[in-house]
């Protein structure tokens, strides 16, 4: 995807390495990187309250009664915490983590082997569960509702039906695209708890606490202009604060304060509203070709050469949460905060004036 090779082409920068040896530390260390930053329990993680409050009352009545935690749904942008959470759950519950994708499990046999292998009170984490299969899908209700497994053994007249007893598990499943679930499946979780953008105050937190994992020096406007430009996403400061400590220990004293984030954030072509190069990209195509809309998405994907997908999952949720940019039926338009980021004059919005407003009618 576009935003991810941007990210990787950042991490590569000044990395003076064969480019297969780069990539596999790269992907070695990232993960080392977001394993260390992860909180452990609720009481290490920061924002989404309401959230939070509500799964811990859940995880300590499921403690203290013996029973199975009820299945629950995470949705939001990518970065959010969804996979965080689910390690909190589990470790809070002192149940085994099982993780997987919806993608991975491909065939009824691989769901057949991922259930039969958990044990009692077990977590089973699906990511991007939008993405199963619908055969597999439809073997995980039974597992869901009955914790029970229908195999068929063999072929034809002489197939022969097991039903396989599962023990109480916990399913947590996490998607991009909540849209995109079927009915039947929502039903069956729980509860759908939706992700929001983090508050600029939760984000400071995070990335001070980060820095202290870290061990890096850093003050509170450092901390701030960092978090200010993370896009309201956990994921997303972690990756700009290990970017500016590499400025900071090249080009600075090694302490990041607000001065030196600020500088390596703008080399990094990361302005100060969080908007990335592809953003502006976005944005610039929406304000200066088509007039600030309406405009398809598809017409937007096709002048960038972007893929459709990319924009809807991973530019879109923050301009339209940022209010630069605002859906329509009749297309996708450029609000009045998205001129005045670009420097561009606001279109006249009377009928006579000739803009694209007055275009409309």
């Amino acid at each position: 995807m576009a935003r991810k090779k941007h990210e990787d082409q950042a991490e590569a920068a000044g990395a003076e390495r064969a480019p297969e040896v780069a990539s596999e530390e790269r992907g070695s260390s990232e993960r080392a990187y977001q394993s260390a930053l992860r909180p452990a329990t609720f009481g290490d993680y920061v924002g989404q309250k309401e959230v939070i409050e509500n799964l811990r009352i859940s995880v300590a009545a499921a403690r203290q009664q013996g029973w199975p935690l009820d299945h629950f749904l995470f949705a939001g942008p990518p970065g959010l915490g969804k996979t965080t959470l689910a390690h909190v759950i589990a470790a809070e519950l002192g149940a085994k983590l099982h993780m997987t994708s919806g993608p991975a499990i491909d065939h009824k046999g691989m769901l057949a082997s991922l259930l039969t292998g958990l044990g009692e009170r077990d977590v089973l984490f699906i990511d991007e569960i939008h993405r199963l299969h619908p055969v597999v899908e439809e073997n995980l209700y039974p597992a869901m509702e009955d914790f029970r497994f229908d195999l068929f053994i063999g072929d034809g007249p002489h197939a022969k039906a097991v039903t396989m007893q599962l023990p109480p598990f916990t399913l947590l499943g996490a998607t991009t695209r909540m849209g995109l679930l079927s009915a039947p499946l929502l039903e069956r979780f729980g509860f759908h708890w939706q992700l929001r953008y983090y508050e600029l105050d939760d984000m400071t937190h995070i990335v001070t606490r980060s820095a202290r994992l870290l061990e890096l020096a850093i003050d509170a406007d450092g901390a701030r202009e960092v978090a200010r430009r993370a896009r309201g996403t956990p994921r997303i400061a972690n990756r700009l604060l290990r970017r500016v400590r590499d400025f900071a220990a090249i080009e600075g004293d090694g302490s990041i304060e607000r001065g030196i984030a600020a500088h390596a954030l703008d080399q990094l072509r990361v302005d100060d509203q969080g908007l990335d190069a592809l953003d502006r990209a976005y944005l610039t195509v929406v304000v200066d070709r088509f007039d600030g809309g309406p405009v398809g998405i598809d017409a937007i994907a096709a002048s960038l050469s972007e893929d459709r997908g990319t924009l809807e999952d991973v530019v879109e949720p923050f301009l339209l949460q940022a209010g630069f940019v605002a859906r329509t039926p009749r297309g996708r338009i450029a609000t009045m905060a998205a001129f005045h980021h670009l420097g561009r004059a606001a279109p006249d919005k009377t009928p006579s004036g000739g803009g694209t407003q007055g275009r409309l009618f």
